[in-house]
């Protein structure tokens, strides 16, 4: 009997999150109203290191709302990573600014400050690091190159719920931060995102921003957006908040596991004093990544995940932002990094049965 597939990824929605949207329905008041007011004080506490947030329909509104609540527009330039998913550089795009690419530290796949400094123009109003996989970003080297030539930093935490750095949260280091909720996210709301807020100021843009401009009913005070989370989506993430700290333990066990397991691939390391929370376990295979990724599944069933094969600068989409430019490490990353299982749904048969797969294909490969 063929065993089952083990998926990348798996989404948690059980009986707490289907009662929670029947109360909601119930209730008659299901667009935005006291489940996300009860989210978004309950995320900053349990999430977001008790920085005010604002919940909002997606992570990529969250990104874009927050570039223009930090006044981020036409004439300015962003510098973000290419070795990521395309809605960081869409969203300073989305804002009228300009997406400049820099190239990534190769372990752990986040934004090099060096390179970072090496794009600065006069132009340049902020970086953007990216939490990548659930590691944070070097915030202390990539925050001095932004204070020596006085530049903001905003943070795409999409990925890294709870994730820490010698102990502060991610998301207490920029301007704003955003977290995903999207489904297959360290937890979800169904979809939608948050975004936590440094000053009072951006906070209430971003408020005015995702309802249309406006505070109070009728009275627009800036030309804003429909990008209001839902209480449906609201009671799920509720409920979930409940449930990561556990999650978060059950990853971060997961990946101790496959490290001191697996052989003949790279598996990912953590920088001092990082937590890293494993929205996806990224290993290196520098020979034949897709035929690796292609025998674990139809060899051993077991699912992984190429996170991200083509990097923005080289996208049809966004390549405009970056003509003729040479970003070794994240062709290298590009080439080479595959995701492995390791969400909370696994268990130990499953754990040992990525390990055999991962040791057979990559022994096969030697």
């Amino acid at each position: 009997m063929t065993e089952a597939f083990i998926p990348p990824a798996k989404p948690i929605i059980g009986d707490e999150e289907r009662e929670a949207v029947d109360r909601v329905l119930r209730s008659g008041m299901v667009a935005q109203g006291p489940e996300v007011a009860a989210f978004e004080a309950e995320f900053a506490e349990v999430i977001a290191g008790g920085r005010v947030s604002v919940a909002v329909n997606s992570g990529t509104s969250g990104l874009h709302l927050g570039l223009l609540a930090a006044g981020i527009g036409p004439g300015d330039e962003v510098i973000v990573p290419s070795f990521t998913f395309a809605a960081t550089a869409n969203s300073v795009a989305l804002s009228g600014a300009t997406p400049v690419f820099a190239d990534i530290e190769p372990e752990q796949f986040t934004l090099s400050a060096e390179a970072v400094e090496a794009a600065i123009t006069p132009r340049t109003a902020a970086v953007m690091p990216v939490h990548l996989y659930g590691h944070p970003a070097a915030m202390h080297e990539l925050g001095a190159v932004a204070d020596k030539h006085g530049i903001a930093v905003f943070e795409d935490a999409a990925q890294a719920h709870a994730a820490e750095l010698d102990g502060r949260r991610v998301g207490t280091f920029g301007s704003f931060a955003m977290f995903s909720l999207y489904p297959t996210k360290n937890m979800t709301s169904g979809e939608g995102g948050m975004v936590s807020c440094a000053t009072p100021e951006i906070e209430r843009m971003m408020r005015l921003l995702r309802n249309q401009g406006m505070e109070r009913q009728y009275a627009n005070e800036v030309i804003g957006f429909n990008a209001r989370m839902t209480d449906i989506h609201a009671a799920i993430g509720r409920v979930q908040l409940t449930k990561i700290d556990g999650w978060t333990e059950a990853r971060r066990a997961n990946a101790a596991f496959l490290d001191r397991e697996l052989r003949g691939v790279t598996v990912p390391p953590v920088a001092p004093g990082a937590k890293h929370v494993y929205h996806q376990y990224t290993i290196r295979v520098a020979d034949d990544r897709d035929g690796f990724a292609a025998a674990l599944r139809e060899e051993h069933n077991v699912g992984s995940g190429v996170y991200y094969p083509i990097p923005n600068h080289r996208l049809a989409s966004l390549e405009r932002y970056a003509p003729g430019l040479d970003l070794p490490e994240t062709e290298r990353a590009a080439a080479e990094v595959v995701s492995l299982p390791v969400h909370p749904s696994l268990g130990q048969a499953e754990l040992d049965r990525i390990v055999n797969a991962v040791n057979a294909v990559a022994g096969a490969g030697a």
